[in-house]
Order: C-alpha cells, then structure tokens, then sequence
C-alpha cells in the first residue's frame, strides 16, 4: 500500500522540488496551497501526466478549521498522512523598528501556528498506526538570526524549538520528528536578494555556490525514507558551508 505525503506550501519552490521528489519514490502526493491554484494545479498536471499519484487541496494553513478539512479529504481519499512536510511559510525583509503588529502576527500565523494546526490534524493517524514522519522546514536565520528579519528569524527559531520537545513527545509512538533548515537557496522567497547580494553570498559559501530547492528536498526525503528510522529532533541545515 503506497504512503501518502502532505506537503504544505507546495505550489512552487521547496515545496515543489519536495513534490517531486517523493513522487518518484511511490508516494501519493497532496500539494497543499493557499492563493497559488494555478501553480498547484500545473504541478500535480505535471506529476500525474508522468504516472505518479498526486493530488493538491487548498487550506490556509493558519486557519485551524480549513486545516483539519483538509486532512479529512487526504482521509477518505488515501486512508492518512504518513509524512508530513510542514513547510508552507511567509518572509519579510523590514527593519526592526518598522515590523508592525500585524506584520509579526502574520509571520507567526503562518510560519509557526502552520506548523501547529497541520500537526495536530495528521498526528491522530499516525499515533494510530505507531508510525509517521513530520519534518518541518526552519532557516538557517532560525539559528543564527538575520538582519532585518527578526520576526521571520523568530518563527523560524520557534519551529527549531517545536521540532525538538514534540521529537521527545512523540518518539514513544514510534514518530521521527525533524527539521530542515537551509541555508540562502535560489527560489521566489529570496527573489527580493540582488544579484550582487547572491554573488557575494556565493562568495562567502565554503563550497561556492547558494543552494537550489532539490538540495533541500533530497534532504527532506531522507529524513522520512527508513534510512532515518533512527534519527529524531535533529536539524539539518543545507547551506554548502556557510554557517557550520
């Protein structure tokens, strides 16, 4: 019986990359997105035109209530979620003294309440079923704090703490759970960076290159193959070097 993977924020990026990924190793697929239909239409289009299993379903992940609707239609239509990829999230780039209310609140709806409801939506099933793999996608700000970023660095750091006590929690029911945190990586949440701020990136990377999102999601899809049976409130951080 295949397993089924919900990654939440998929339309594009990481998310998508992770899509494909787990596609090509038997997995059905639920590309969860919030505003970007066509994206996640395209995506899953692409994915089923190759042969695999995929599906994709709306939900604003902050809100509790289109979550758990969510996961009643993975339900019925696949028995469960067996992974789950927390990584739908929202960035900004504003000085401190700028960040309103709204702007904080909005960064921890999504980035960590996220992460919060989807988990309490899937974690029935698999306590049920003694078995499942939750890895949830932190920064490389979640651990050494950006610039200009403080409420994204913030959430990102929380997920890095909510990762960690829930791996603790959950591991006597036979559930991994972990976290990625990559380092600068060429997808559309950084599309605000220059070019001249990437090149000089790349320059202070180790391996001399930014990452792109197929790094990242063959790291998620370790994390939740049985090669990590054994591996549990970790985090991962792909970032070729620039942070060690």
């Amino acid at each position: 019986m295949k397993k089924t993977v919900l990654i939440t924020g998929a339309s594009r990026g990481i998310g998508a990359a992770t899509a494909y990924c787990f596609a090509k190793e038997g997995y059905n697929v639920v590309v969860n997105y919030n505003k970007s239909r066509e994206k996640a239409e395209k995506l899953v289009s692409e994915l089923t035109n190759q042969g695999f299993s995929a599906a994709c379903i709306q939900a604003d992940v902050s809100d509790g209530l289109q979550v758990n609707a969510m996961v009643d239609k993975i339900n019925s239509r696949f028995g469960g979620v067996d992974v789950l990829v927390n990584n739908a999230a929202v960035a900004q780039i504003k000085l401190f003294s700028d960040i309103t209310s709204d702007d904080w609140d909005n960064i921890f709806n999504v980035n960590v309440k996220g992460m919060f409801n989807c988990t309490k939506a899937v974690l029935p099933y698999m306590i049920h079923q003694k078995h499942g793999k939750i890895v949830n996608i932190s920064s490389i700000w979640g651990i050494t704090g950006a610039s200009c970023e403080v409420h994204y660095s913030a959430s990102k750091a929380a997920v890095i703490g909510l990762t960690k006590a829930l791996a603790k929690e959950l591991g006597p029911s036979g559930i991994q759970v972990n976290c990625v945190a990559p380092g600068v990586v060429n997808t559309d949440m950084n599309a605000e960076l220059s070019k001249e701020d990437i090149e000089q990136i790349a320059d202070e990377t180790p391996l001399g290159v930014i990452g792109n999102a197929s790094d990242i999601a063959n790291t998620v899809c370790f994390l939740a193959s049985d090669k990590a049976d054994f591996i549990t409130g970790q985090v991962i951080s792909p970032n070729g070097g620039l942070v060690i």
